[in-house]
């Protein structure tokens, strides 16, 4: 028997276990360059590791842009929700800006007045710039009497507050009134001028302003006289304020001597009055 076929066995294993060893070893140690093997295998993967790195980078997008589409929704909604509610304060803001002068006359009217007053909201308005006539939210049920007069708190000095004349109620129902104030056609008011107590009449117009005469031709008038209701003819409670004397007019044929006025009440502003009661 030879030697190879006695020990062929050996030499089998022996063979494969250095060739074993070659291959780790130069698989575990660092490699400045790859085989020609490793290059063309990498190669043609990299093309399809390519396209499946883009493909999964693609898909990664996609959900992280719904994701993100969701996050800006969400938020968007929370944004709007806010913007809202800053909107609605700052009506509320300008609301409370734009009626801080009266304001301060109903806290006033309210500490000062010795009337028994019912607060009333106006709830609606004949169709024109002025509020002529207008609608109340309260009615017999709250005491409002037809023929009672209508007032708000005004300001004629610094500092000195008083009540001053919108008009009167016309019509009453349970819930409801209907008022007609002083610049109206159909209203007249008698006055009297608070410095010489010189009397006269007042009556609205059309266009939303007053004017009247003195019963006296001689009675001594003046721009910015403070005119006041004199209670004649039981129309109106006495010793309201109406406003001040705007002009003087007289001429040498009229046998009377005539003003108009400029109202203490804002007849293109009102929200809220009172009625004065028994």
């Amino acid at each position: 028997m030879s030697f190879f076929k006695k020990y062929r066995d050996r030499m089998v294993v022996t063979s494969v276990a250095i060739i074993l060893i070659i291959i780790i070893g130069a698989t575990s140690s660092e490699r400045m360059a790859l085989t020609k093997f490793e290059k063309i295998i990498g190669n043609m993967l990299s093309p399809i590791e390519k396209i499946v790195y883009n493909a999964g980078k693609k898909v990664t997008d996609f959900f992280e842009t719904i994701k993100n589409i969701s996050k800006l929704k969400r938020e968007n909604e929370e944004l709007k929700k806010k913007i809202t509610q800053l909107e609605r304060d700052n009506r509320k803001y300008e609301d409370i800006i734009g009626k801080t002068d009266y304001l301060k006359n109903e806290a006033k009217l309210m500490e000062e007045t010795n009337y028994n007053l019912i607060t009333s909201q106006i709830i609606g308005k004949e169709p024109g710039n002025w509020y002529d006539r207008f609608t109340i939210d309260k009615g017999l049920k709250d005491g409002v009497k037809k023929g009672a007069t209508v007032i708000q708190g005004v300001e004629i000095d610094q500092n000195v507050f008083q009540e001053g004349i919108v008009g009167r109620v016309i019509d009453v129902g349970d819930n409801w009134a209907k008022v007609v104030t002083i610049i109206d056609e159909i209203s007249n008011i008698s006055f009297k001028i608070i410095r010489t107590q010189d009397g006269g009449v007042l009556s609205g117009s059309i266009d939303g302003q007053i004017s009247g005469y003195l019963f006296d031709s001689k009675a001594d008038v003046i721009k910015g006289d403070k005119l006041y209701t004199s209670g004649l003819g039981g129309a109106f409670v006495k010793d309201l304020y109406i406003g001040e004397v705007s002009e003087v007019v007289k001429h040498d044929e009229d046998l009377i001597k005539r003003i108009t006025i400029n109202p203490a009440i804002n007849f293109k502003k009102l929200y809220r009055v009172y009625v004065i009661s028994d």
